[in-house]
């Protein structure tokens, strides 16, 4: 009997331990790759220079990068790059392309005198550190609703100037002594171009927009109604013609957009509405395998000293001349 219970001891002993072993392998192997994961936003965020690459989105407008960006000169002739600070003046040659014409063709219409500019990406796309959930991929942009000045703006300026909201103060409908048909011809020529996939303006603009007498309605369509959007309108483009790996998103359902899709807008939530999620934070895993290849080359980020650091490694990780912040060790 004695014996007996000594081998169920030994045994339950022998089972505590393999049940330890397995749970501990599970901690070290499972968990650490979990540790491991550095926020996209910290690692994109951090670099002052594009990638030496062939030009080219990868991935989606709010899951990607950008290879190969071009910056958009902080001043041209007819328009000026604000908040200058951020460095987010960088995008596809596409999208490069198309605010220099849209900038230049308004001005020449005579109906807008340029163009004030807000962020379009990051030297290498990706997440932002502050802002945006999109701009990610090169092709998004912010342009605002305040005409360019007659005059050079400076650097501080650039930084202090804040941009004029088109509402009512507290109502959702447009103020007629700020928003103009000026603003009105502006928007229409940003969405008439062919490589427009959209324009995201809020949704008061859009219902201005569509009261007015229009004799070409079409570019109605691209006009997209979106939360604030008050100050300044998106534009985002198509995916350029060769850019593999690049996911547009899906064409604006048939129509102008004036009906009842713009009404909803205008309605109050239900009161039992739940509350929305907030978005889980993405991580290099969460982006296309093409951009460690984006944040590493040409003297980028190095990604495993990144992880290091994340996981209280003693040796500092410089990005682009700025230490990264260690992860405090655990007590």
């Amino acid at each position: 009997m004695e014996r007996q219970l000594i081998g169920s001891s030994h045994a339950l002993r022998t089972s505590f331990l393999v049940a330890l072993l397995a749970c501990m392998t599970c901690l070290f192997a499972g968990g650490a790759p979990a540790r491991a994961e550095v926020a996209a936003k910290k690692l994109f965020g951090k670099v002052a220079r594009p990638a030496d690459l062939a030009s080219r989105s990868i991935g989606s407008y709010a899951r990607g990068c950008l290879a190969g960006a071009r910056p958009l000169p902080v001043t041209g002739q007819n328009w000026q790059v604000m908040r200058l600070s951020r460095n987010r003046n960088w995008g596809h040659p596409a999208l490069i392309a198309y605010l220099e014409r849209l900038a230049n063709d308004v001005a020449a219409s005579g109906d807008w005198p340029g163009l004030l500019v807000g962020d379009l990406a990051q030297p290498r796309g990706g997440p932002m550190l502050t802002g945006h959930n999109s701009h990610q991929i090169g092709l998004d942009a912010d342009v605002w609703l305040t005409p360019m000045p007659n005059r050079v703006l400076t650097e501080q300026e650039r930084e202090d100037i804040s941009a004029v909201s088109m509402l009512r103060s507290g109502k959702m409908e447009v103020d007629p002594s700020v928003f103009t048909l000026a603003h009105a011809k502006l928007l229409a020529r940003a969405a008439s171009y062919p490589e427009v996939a959209r324009i995201f303006i809020n949704p008061a603009i859009k219902r201005a927009l569509c009261d007015i007498q229009w004799s070409d309605r079409s570019f109605l369509r691209k006009i997209r109604p979106w939360g604030g959007h008050h100050y300044h309108f998106h534009v985002r483009l198509d995916c350029p013609p060769g850019s593999q790996g690049c996911k547009d998103q899906d064409p604006p359902p048939p129509g102008d957009g004036c009906g009842a899709e713009l009404d909803a807008w205008f309605r109050p939530p239900p009161a039992n509405a739940p509350k929305r999620k907030p978005r889980p934070e993405l991580t290099l895993a969460s982006l296309p395998r093409e951009c460690r290849t984006v944040l590493e080359v040409g003297g980028g980020v190095s990604v495993s000293a990144a992880v290091q650091s994340s996981m209280g490694s003693p040796s500092e990780v410089i990005i682009d001349g700025v230490p990264m912040p260690r992860r405090r060790p655990a007590r």
